[in-house]
């Protein structure tokens, strides 16, 4: 016989999950999916390695969605004379033989192939638009490494995940569409994936939209954030190897709904109701965890959020999984039997000084810290949960004392409830954040005009913002971003002037100077960029170049436009388009999205001077940032 409680819980599990499949196996039609995440591996199970891409994803319906794209060959270029060409096309075919004639295709796959391009190196201005030879060598991870020995390499040192979207021209939460008619529909029982739907297809057949119009909305994305408890000693930071997990609480709800879907708490013992919330009872720690696993997985959510949960509810839960040697718990992503990897990541900063932050892979899904999120867009006194809720919304949250956890949990189940409902506080608050600050609108849209992942701008900082910005440019105007060896060798630049105020009373108005775009504007009429950099001075100056007050040299956009200054005019430009959009939407939605692209257009265009100044950075140019 089955108990009321446990059907009830039996019942509240089905609402956990996701709505029913609403696609017909047959579909010709090709599926609309935004990308959430991007995965690229190596996959070994034809006998020999073979580069694949896993994008993870969510339709307009709510369905999660797992693509396996293959035949997509990881690259690099190099350049050559145009003497050795025959050379190298000859030791080529010499390599598969007979012009690679009665050779299987899995024999092909595994060789490295060479084919002849043109363009140019992005340093420096040569007095020619004329093309130089290289040559692009693709194929697999294991070959591409053994051929790195060829001489100046371009392109080599650029992130997979991050040289596969400008390849493609998928950007972080665009939208795709999955040509399932062209592809393999996984069936249930092969799925190596926990999304409802798994389709496998060739690269080439993937089609990617602009993120403008009918693309320019965001999918129902199932937000969950949650909070944990522990049962620590007295006058002692909980310590994950002795303490247990007593309860964890959680909110779900849906992108553009104001209000959670879900509301529960799982409770280590008895507990009394709490109106509006489900509350779980489990007899012991490892009943708690494995059923709280459970339920990420049937909710299958998008995005994780909470406050402090990187550096510790995850990392927590992480080890106290493996203190009672439960595996399971730790397999909170989108691909099955896969655990989450938990590392440490040393970071530093001109406004923190270095500090070291965990990073967490739940593959398919974002974690979206608010600590972390608030600690970097804005300056406040304190950091502390109840603090910034006081900030932003004048308020603030019951206070349970650490101290006095163990003597709530001790207690009866009245005093377990009181615990839970300061646990859930704690859970429901950093969702009201997200939605007070725009936060989810604001990434989404900066991952859009940067091109990278959601966690790329949530771990990687600016650098790689501007990176794939550039990838794309160069991609499109034929330019080759070389491997720069980085030695840090202490040159810097001397950054802008900052005056400090006259601080004090005035009782007459104070005129100030406000420079729209400052930065992006002198770079443009300046014409400054890596492929208008000249050695030294040719021709004549204001004609042929420009002398900054560095002492560097500059071609004028005459004899070459630069490709930065081309890419802050687009920038600029469509910043100005999305301001129009927003003063002429009526939707509120949409007017969050506007101003949230506004916004990352803003910061992006402004981000660039550092890039170039960045001496540890892929691209450093201190000649461009010291003019």
């Amino acid at each position: 016989q089955v108990s009321d409680e446990a059907k009830y819980e039996a019942d509240e599990a089905c609402q956990w999950e996701r709505g029913t499949f609403p696609y017909a196996l047959g579909r010709s039609q090709p599926i609309a999916m935004q990308v959430l995440d991007v995965e690229t591996y190596v996959d070994s199970g034809k006998g020999y390695d073979r580069t694949n891409v896993k994008l993870y994803g969510i339709t307009r319906d709510g369905v999660s969605v797992c693509c396996v794209v293959t035949d997509y060959f990881p690259y690099f270029y190099f350049q050559t004379a145009q003497r050795n060409l025959s050379n190298i096309l000859a030791g080529a075919i010499r390599r598969v033989g007979a012009g690679g004639q009665n050779l299987s295709s899995e024999v092909i796959d595994i060789l490295v192939h060479l084919k002849i391009v043109r363009g140019q190196q992005l340093y420096y201005y040569r007095g020619t638009e004329e093309k130089q030879m290289f040559v692009k060598v693709s194929g697999t991870q294991l070959t591409l490494n053994k051929a790195k020995h060829v001489g100046t390499l371009f392109a080599a040192n650029i992130d997979a995940d991050v040289k596969f979207m400008a390849h493609t021209g998928i950007v972080g939460y665009g939208w795709v569409g999955v040509p399932v008619a062209k592809g393999n529909v996984v069936s249930a029982g092969r799925m190596t994936s926990r999304c409802q739907m798994e389709v496998t297809f060739n690269y080439k057949d993937l089609i990617v939209h602009s993120t403008d119009g009918e693309w320019a909305d965001i999918a129902p994305l199932r937000t969950l954030s949650f909070d944990i408890e522990c049962l620590g000693r007295r006058g002692v930071f909980p310590d994950p190897s002795n303490d247990p997990v007593i309860q964890i609480s959680n909110m779900v709800k849906l992108q553009g709904k104001s209000e959670p879907f879900i509301r529960n708490c799982f409770v280590l013992g008895t507990c009394a109701g709490v109106v509006g919330s489900h509350i779980i009872e489990c007899k012991s720690e490892t009943e708690l965890l494995e059923k709280w696993a459970d339920f990420i997985r049937r909710v299958d959510p998008d995005i994780i959020t909470g406050y402090n949960i990187l550096n510790f509810d995850l990392p927590y839960i992480m080890e106290r999984a493996k203190v009672l040697r439960l595996p399971k718990v730790a397999e909170l992503g989108r691909q099955r039997n896969r655990a989450c990897s938990v590392r440490d990541q040393s970071l530093s900063s001109k406004q923190k000084g270095s500090f070291e932050n965990k990073v967490i892979d739940i593959h398919g899904r974002v974690i979206f810290d608010v600590l972390q999120l608030v600690q970097r867009d804005y300056k406040l006194r304190s950091y502390a949960l109840n603090s910034v809720t006081y900030h932003f919304f004048s308020e603030q949250k019951e206070e349970v004392e650490h101290s006095s956890i163990p003597d709530l949990h001790n207690g009866d189940n009245q005093r377990r409830r009181r615990l839970a409902v300061y646990c859930m506080r704690d859970a429901i608050l950093p969702l009201r954040l997200l939605d007070k600050l725009m936060s989810i609108v604001t990434y989404v849209e900066m991952a859009r005009v940067t091109g990278v992942p959601l966690n790329f701008l949530l771990t990687r900082g600016q650098q790689i913002k501007i990176l794939s910005m550039m990838i794309r440019r160069c991609r499109k105007e034929e330019f080759f971003l070389p491997v720069i060896d980085v030695t840090g060798d202490g040159q810097s630049y001397e950054g802008a002037t900052v005056i400090d105020p006259l601080c004090g009373f005035y009782n007459e108005p104070i005129a100030t100077f406000n420079f729209s775009a400052f930065y992006p504007f002198i770079m443009i009429a300046h014409n400054l960029c890596y492929t208008t950099l000249m050695k030294g001075a040719v021709g004549e100056e204001g004609v042929d170049y420009t002398r900054t007050s560095s002492g560097k040299y500059f071609c004028t956009k005459e004899k070459r436009k630069g490709l930065l200054p081309l890419s802050k005019y687009d920038l600029l430009a469509a910043r100005n388009n999305a301001k129009n959009d927003l003063k002429k939407e009526n939707d509120e939605f949409k007017k969050m999205v506007y101003n949230g692209r506004q916004l990352a257009l803003k910061v992006l265009a402004n981000s660039v001077y550092g890039f170039t100044g960045s001496t540890v950075g892929k691209l450093p140019c201190l000649e461009i940032s010291s003019s």
